[in-house]
C-alpha cells in the first residue's frame, strides 16, 4: 500500500474510533472514489457501514462500483434494499448492469422494480447482451444527429444533452436510423454553423457489432489507437459506444482470467471471501490433476511388471530416478510454447493467428531446445549412473550406455511431443469455443506428464534392454 493510502487509512480509523463523523465526512468528500474503495476493501463491516453513512450518495455509488467483487458481495448484505436501489440509480446504465449481474435473479428483479421505468428498461436491455460482448460492456448513452443537420444544430444538441462523461465525436445517422459515420468535435468548432453535417462525415469510422467479443474489441482499440468506438446492432443501427477506459477494464479482466486459468483456478474465487469457497474452486481443478498423476503412477507400475524378467529390473530402477526430470522438462517446454501461442491469440497478432507460420517458428525452436536438453540430460544421467556404480560388470556397463541413449532419445521425443501439444491445443480449443488458456493449465500439463513418462519408459524398454 502506498504511503498516502496508509495515511488515509490511519486518518479514517482514528476518526471512526473517536466517532468524529463530521470530520470523516469532510475527509471523504476530498478523496477520489477509487481511493475510498481501496479503504473499504480493508476495513470491517462495522467501519464500512459508518463510512457509507457519512458519504454523499453519488460518491457511495461510485465506491460500490469500484470495489472488488468479493467486497461488493459483502456490501450487498450490509446495505438496505432501499439504499442499494438509490445507489444503483446513481450509476450509469452500463455500470448498473454490471453490478446487478452479480445479484441473484430474485434480488435483481426486485431492485429493478424499484427504480424508474426508463432506467430499468436501459439496464435490462444491456443485461440482455452477453456479458463478454461489446453490447455487454457498452454505454448506451450517445449523441447522434441526422445527416441533414447543420453544425449549429449539432452544437445545440450537444449543449442540451444531459451527459456527464467526456465524448469525442458526434455520430451521424440517416432518416431510418442507420449509422453513417462520425464527425469529430474539431470540425464542429472550426466549420461554419450552416455547414451540413453530412459533408463532414468520416465514412471510414471504425465500429464494432453488439455481439463482438470483448477481447476482439480490446484488440481493435489497441491496433487502431482508438479513444472511443460506436456499437451497432444487426441492422447497422447505433446502440451505444465503448470508451478506452472501459477497454482498459476489459483488458485487466481478460488478463486476470487467463492467469487464473493457466494457474488452475477460476476468477469466481474472488467473488467470495470464504476460504472454503476458494478451496472448493481450486479443488475443482486439482482433483482431475490428481487422477492424471494416478495414471502416471499406473504407467510406471505396468512397466515395473514388464521389466521384472531376465534380470533387467536394475534398468527399471535406474530409469525411474530420471522420470521427474523427463516429466518436468518436457512439461515446461510445452508450457512455454502454449503460453506464447495463447498470448498471441489473446492479443490478436496476425502472426499468431496463422498456424503454419507459428508451426514453422516453434518447431525450429523446439528442435534446438530438445537437442540441448537431450545432450545435457543424457550427460547428467551418465554421470549419476557411474557415480552409483551400476556399471560394475560389462553387461551392466552396456546397459548403462543404452539407458543413457534411451534417456537422451526420450528427452528429445518428450519435448517434441509436448511442444506439439502446446502448439496445436490452443488453436484447437479456440476453434471449438474453449478458452485457449486452458491449454496452459494444470489439466493439460498433467496429461503431458503421463505421455512423456510413457514415451521414456517405452524407449528405455526398447533401447536399454
Amino acid at each position: 500500500m502506498a504511503d498516502e493510502q496508509k495515511k488515509l487509512l490511519q486518518q479514517i480509523e482514528h476518526l471512526l474510533e473517536t466517532e468524529n463523523m463530521l470530520a470523516l465526512r469532510k475527509l471523504l468528500s476530498d478523496q477520489r472514489s477509487s481511493d475510498i474503495a481501496e479503504i473499504i476493501e480493508l476495513v470491517d463491516n462495522k467501519e464500512r457501514r459508518a463510512i457509507f453513512d457519512v458519504m454523499d450518495k453519488p460518491i457511495s455509488a461510485e465506491v460500490l462500483e469500484k470495489v472488488d467483487e468479493a467486497t461488493r458481495a459483502e456490501l450487498f448484505e450490509l446495505l438496505e434494499d432501499e439504499e442499494l436501489t438509490s445507489l444503483v440509480s446513481e450509476l450509469d446504465p452500463d455500470d448498473a448492469a454490471d453490478i446487478l449481474s452479480e445479484l441473484s435473479e430474485e434480488e435483481r428483479a426486485e431492485l429493478l422494480q424499484n427504480i424508474s421505468p426508463s432506467e430499468s428498461a436501459e439496464i435490462k436491455e444491456l443485461m440482455s447482451y452477453s456479458e463478454d460482448s461489446a453490447g455487454g460492456i457498452m454505454d448506451p448513452i450517445v449523441i447522434s444527429v441526422s445527416e441533414d443537420a447543420t453544425v449549429g444544430e449539432a452544437v445545440s444538441k450537444i449543449r442540451a444533452a444531459e451527459i456527464d462523461e467526456d465524448f469525442f465525436s458526434v455520430y451521424v445517422v440517416n432518416n431510418t436510423g442507420r449509422f453513417l459515420g462520425d464527425v469529430r468535435l474539431r470540425f464542429l468548432l472550426t466549420r461554419p454553423e450552416i455547414t451540413k453535417i453530412g459533408n463532414l462525415i468520416d465514412p471510414d469510422t471504425i465500429y464494432v457489432n453488439d455481439d463482438t467479443d470483448q477481447e476482439e474489441v480490446r484488440n481493435i482499440f489497441s491496433k487502431n489507437d482508438l479513444i472511443v468506438v460506436p456499437v451497432l446492432d444487426a441492422n447497422h443501427k447505433l446502440v451505444g459506444r465503448i470508451t478506452a477506459d472501459r477497454v482498459i477494464e476489459v483488458a485487466e479482466e481478460e488478463a486476470a482470467e487467463d492467469l487464473y486459468t493457466m494457474a488452475g483456478t477460476d476468477p469466481d474465487e474472488l467473488d467470495n471471501v470464504s476460504i472454503f469457497h476458494a478451496a472448493r474452486v481450486r479443488m475443482t481443478w486439482l482433483l482431475p490433476c490428481l487422477i492424471g498423476t494416478l495414471i502416471t503412477a499406473l504407467v510406471l507400475m505396468c512397466f515395473h511388471n514388464i521389466f521384472d524378467f531376465e534380470n533387467i529390473l536394475f534398468v527399471y530402477t535406474a530409469a525411474i530416478f530420471f522420470v521427474p526430470m523427463i516429466a518436468a522438462i518436457s512439461g515446461n517446454a510445452g508450457l512455454q510454447t502454449s503460453t506464447i501461442v495463447v498470448s498471441g491469440l489473446a492479443t490478436g497478432h496476425l502472426a499468431a493467428l496463422k498456424l503454419s507460420q507459428v508451426f514453422s517458428r516453434e518447431t525450429r525452436i523446439a528442435l534446438l531446445v530438445a537437442l540441448s536438453c537431450a545432450f545435457i540430460g543424457g550427460t547428467i544421467c551418465a554421470v549419476f549412473i557411474i557415480i552409483s556404480k551400476n556399471h560394475a560388470d560389462t553387461e551392466r556397463a552396456l546397459s548403462t550406455l543404452r539407458l543413457v541413449f534411451a534417456f537422451g532419445t526420450a528427452m528429445f521425443s518428450a519435448i517434441m511431443v509436448a511442444t506439439t501439444l502446446g502448439l496445436f491445443l490452443p488453436f484447437l480449443f479456440r476453434r471449438i469455443g474453449i478458452d485457449p488458456a486452458i491449454s496452459s493449465g494444470p489439466l493439460v500439463t498433467t496429461a503431458n506428464d503421463s505421455i512423456s513418462v510413457t514415451i521414456y519408459m517405452s524407449l528405455t524398454l526398447l533401447l536399454a534392454t
